[in-house]
């Protein structure tokens, strides 16, 4: 896919292939930074020749791929303000988390207490023979 000199090096067309895709990528219509795959297949070389013989190039668009990926400012604010909440909304989940702990063990205390006044009161009325009284009065 590449031509090369008589040294074995790339040829002098190649980089101009390249600068030219390179300029197509900065100014090319869209957003979008093209994969390396992409930007050797529109400059017309292999990605092997991009590896080994024009590094600049390669740095080049991992450079701008690496600045495409960067949030700018309101985006940067948005992040942060999402953050902060998400700090803070773990924080009341942590204390909630703390809050159903402690009547948990409230209610646990609570029906231990109220067992164990059960089993007494069990214990007093077979200890004791007590039958129901009336309470209304005899009348003659």
């Amino acid at each position: 896919m590449t031509s090369r000199s008589k040294s074995g090096g790339p040829s002098k067309g190649s980089k101009v292939r390249l600068r030219e895709a390179l300029l197509k990528a900065l100014i090319g219509p869209g957003s979008e930074v093209p994969s390396v795959a992409a930007f050797c297949e529109s400059a017309g070389i292999s990605r092997a020749a991009l590896y080994r013989y024009h590094r600049e190039f390669l740095e080049e668009i991992r450079d701008l791929r690496r600045r495409a990926r960067q949030p700018d400012a309101s985006t940067s604010a948005k992040l942060t303000k999402s953050q902060d909440d998400n700090r803070s909304l773990q924080r009341q989940v942590n204390q909630l988390a703390a809050l159903v702990d402690h009547y948990f063990c409230a209610w646990q205390e609570c029906n231990e207490l109220l067992q164990r006044r059960e089993r007494e009161l069990a214990e007093l009325r077979r200890a004791h023979s007590v039958r129901p009284v009336s309470l209304k009065s005899k009348t003659v």
